[in-house]
């Protein structure tokens, strides 16, 4: 569907991400993976969670679904999301209920199909989930018995989800164990760590033990935005330097997102 629309994109596609520190462009493709993103405010973390609702926005065979705890983040791109959820741990639930459901059919259908996966031919919509702040819904906001289903809602769809083509990007500012447990940090194929203050935090993101191996946001120069370790393809940590996009860029982005996906909507009407 991405592939038959002047201008679109398609979430099967690598996303560019920045540039590697020998000026290598780094490119990813978030299909079947999901990304957990973390670092201290103001390292970097908007920027690169922007970098991918854009390449989202503008694939055509993918759903939007945003949830924003501090709704400034990600609001730029609302028009154009499919679901956007503000700082309401009720809403926040809800979505993740409706995931669950829909990632629940999609497995019915691919067993009486007799088959495993939901791949780019296929026809059906990718869809990515963004969550930012996971710790205003996992810790902050809500009664605790709300912050448990949250997480757990939110531990299922990144276990479960990817063959059913749901995509988890998660991004927090505190990273610690109490917001990102390790049964959950764990299930990320693919993980970004921005400037951290302490080793703790950055292997929280990339896993326990990079840290004494080099591979430490703390090494990262606070001046330095946007510069953090990406564990991707290759499974190694690279040190990337994220590609910037001004507030404005990303209006103009989410502006012609929008045009285009209702255009398309409206040729899928008639």
């Amino acid at each position: 569907m991405g592939e038959t629309v002047l201008g679109s994109l398609s979430i099967f596609d690598p996303m560019f991400l920045g540039l590697d520190e020998a000026g290598e462009p780094v490119n990813v493709t978030l299909a079947e993976r999901n990304l957990l993103i973390g670092g201290e405010p103001g390292s970097g973390k908007s920027v690169a969670l922007n970098l991918i609702v854009a390449h989202a926005a503008l694939s055509l065979d993918c759903m939007l679904v945003l949830v924003d705890g501090k709704r400034v983040e990600l609001g730029v791109w609302a028009k154009c999301a499919d679901t956007f959820v503000g700082p309401s741990i009720d809403e926040a639930i809800g979505v993740l209920n409706q995931l669950q459901a829909e990632m629940d059919t999609r497995y019915e259908r691919l067993l009486a199909q007799g088959r495993r996966k939901i791949g780019r031919r296929d026809g059906v919509s990718v869809i990515l989930a963004v969550f930012d702040e996971v710790a205003y819904f996992s810790a902050t906001v809500g009664e605790p018995r709300q912050q448990k289903e949250f997480t757990a809602l939110l531990r299922d769809l990144v276990a479960r989800g990817r063959a059913a083509g749901v995509i988890v990007v998660a991004a927090t500012q505190r990273p610690s164990a109490d917001i990102i447990p390790t049964s959950l940090r764990d299930l990320f194929g693919y993980r970004w760590a921005f400037r951290c203050s302490t080793e703790a935090s950055s292997d929280v993101i990339l896993g326990h033990g990079w840290a004494q191996r080099g591979y430490c946001a703390t090494d990262v120069d606070p001046a330095a935005r946007g510069v953090g370790w990406l564990i991707a393809e290759g499974g190694i940590p690279r040190r990337v330097k994220s590609a910037f996009l001004s507030d404005a860029d990303a209006a103009d982005l989410a502006a012609y997102a929008a045009r285009l996906r209702g255009k398309t909507h409206r040729d899928d009407a008639a």
